[in-house]
């Protein structure tokens, strides 16, 4: 994705400063896990992101939906800060988790990395069994003390990622023999062993089945117990289904950001009810 603004054919209203979903937002303001204020992104001199503003609260799934080429996946890649490896990238702005400016000087990206756990739109096991897919984070990161320790981080992982009672006899096969919705889980397992606090998900379900995009879903909506969740879809569908929290972009701005339900019912802008009713996009 490219990302870049094009002059728009239709004006837009200015986003409000501050998005973030209507109801219940003054009493929950201090209880913020991501906070985006007036960031800007560029790829060199194009801007691919303009002055985002978002507030996403723990344990709840909020969907980015927009047509292809808005922003949603390059936003989300900078809240841990996987666009950094993209040669002339710069970020205005700020963005914090729990507080923590991640962009602040002197932050170890590779700390950010393991709260803000990443899976991304095509499934990328390692070519190794299923057992040290898994345990790979956990090796590097020596966060296993001992092999029993690391075998029930492995089961644990597994177990969140619903996957567990499919693969627990085969654990020393080589994980490229999975099917391509359990490849899927195996990432989300993988990313689910360091036990971050965030998960981003860019399109986790676009290449799969109905079924195993079910079962995705499905985990998704258990995983938010616990974690704090982002998800990037293109199918507006999905996100009705999944989501607490829908943000809709466009031409790399943040439009609408409000309860799912609100989103797709009663949306506040013109621009979000022509795409969620399908008159463009």
């Amino acid at each position: 994705m490219t990302g870049q603004i094009a002059n728009p054919s239709i004006r837009l209203k200015a986003p409000t400063p501050t998005a973030r979903p209507t109801e219940g937002a003054a009493n929950r303001e201090r209880d913020v896990k991501i906070d985006v204020e007036h960031l800007s992104f560029f790829y060199g001199a194009k801007r691919a992101l303009e002055d985002i503003s978002v507030k996403i609260h723990p344990n709840v799934v909020t969907a980015f939906i927009g047509p292809s080429g808005c922003g949603k996946s390059t936003f989300l890649r900078t809240l841990n800060r996987m666009n950094d490896i993209i040669p002339g990238a710069r970020v205005e702005g700020t963005a914090r988790i729990d507080g923590n400016d991640i962009y602040a000087p002197g932050v170890d990206v590779v700390g950010l990395r393991r709260r803000v756990g990443m899976v991304f739109q095509k499934s990328n096991p390692f070519p190794k069994s299923i057992f040290e897919n898994v345990a790979y984070g956990l090796r590097i990161n020596g966060m296993a003390g001992s092999k029993a320790e690391l075998a029930g981080r492995v089961e644990e992982s597994l177990r969140q990622a619903a996957l567990w009672d499919e693969v627990k006899d085969r654990l020393q096969e080589s994980a490229l023999a999975m099917s391509g919705g359990q490849q899927q889980r195996l990432c989300i397992a993988r990313a689910l062993a360091v036990r971050p606090d965030i998960l981003l998900m860019d399109e986790p379900a676009s290449a799969l089945d109905p079924i195993a995009t079910q079962r995705i879903e499905e985990l998704v909506y258990d995983l938010k117990k616990a974690y704090t969740i982002v998800i990037v879809t293109h199918n507006m569908q999905q996100a009705a289904r999944v989501s607490d929290h829908t943000a809709f972009f466009w031409l790399g701005r943040l439009i609408e950001y409000d309860r799912t339900d609100k989103i797709f019912t009663a949306p506040a802008e013109k621009l979000t009810e022509d795409y969620v009713t399908g008159r463009f996009g």
